[in-house]
């Protein structure tokens, strides 16, 4: 299975008539952030391949279709939200778990065909009470009410997850020490406990050929989805740096 990865950036080589035929082999496409939704709109029609999103921490004029808790009091928002009708065609993943039967893979295991289990978080580190904004507390309450179907993953599938996508990335894993670029500590704390193969996230602008794309924390490979990155399961990346 390979999956197009893009964050923060509207990519040219991404968002063009022949992207197609650029990447003719994906099957699933990530997107972990700060993109225009009409980006997201422009790759779910050009692939007409699953697509999930989440939020960063701009590019947020969406999020209260979303977040009832975001949505103005007595706006025309406070209504039930239909995805369907708003959601550019793509699924999002924020705060969410879940099994996508209708993308297999074989298990290099067992050899057996599986279904794809994936989860995300939209966000960043709370930096100046923006919207989409959490403190690492808050952010780790959001994750704990996921793991009911995360032990259910392991109970049936005999792992928790496949791929766990967010904007932010993890602490000390990719992050920068100013307020607004650091990673969340609980990121960790839910590499360290349910593994998920890859950890893809975004936020953290590639600027300089020399920053670190990809890391390893216990067994999750992270990847930074900055522009764009493709990646495979079963895993085959081998560029990879222990923390």
């Amino acid at each position: 299975m390979k999956i197009l990865c893009v964050s923060d950036y509207v990519d040219p080589l991404i968002y063009n008539q022949n992207v197609k035929e650029v990447f003719s082999d994906i099957d699933l496409i990530l997107c972990a952030g700060d993109l225009p939704m009409d980006y997201i709109d422009f790759i779910v029609s050009v692939f007409n391949k699953p697509t999930y999103f989440v939020f960063g921490n701009h590019d947020l004029k969406e999020y209260h279709l979303y977040h009832k808790e975001s949505r103005m009091e007595n706006s025309h928002f406070n209504r039930n939200f239909d995805q369907g009708f708003h959601g550019h065609g793509a699924t999002y993943l924020g705060f969410k778990s879940f099994i996508n039967e209708n993308l297999t893979f074989e298990d290099p295991e067992t050899g057996m065909k599986t279904p794809l289990l994936i989860a995300g978080a939209s966000g960043t580190v709370r930096y100046n009470n923006g919207l989409c904004q959490f403190t690492d507390s808050q952010m780790k309450f959001k994750l704990l009410k996921m793991v009911p179907r995360l032990i259910y993953n392991k109970i049936k599938y005999g792992r928790y997850l496949d791929i766990f996508m967010t904007h932010a990335s993890p602490r000390h894993i990719h992050d920068h020490e100013d307020p607004c670029h650091l990673g969340f500590e609980c990121y960790n704390w839910f590499l360290e406990r349910f593994k998920p193969t890859y950890m893809v996230h975004g936020h953290i602008h590639l600027y300089d050929l020399r920053e670190e794309r990809i890391g390893q924390y216990y067994d999750s490979t992270v990847v930074n989805a900055y522009a764009h990155y493709v990646i495979e399961l079963p895993m085959k990346t081998t560029e990879k740096k222990d923390y």
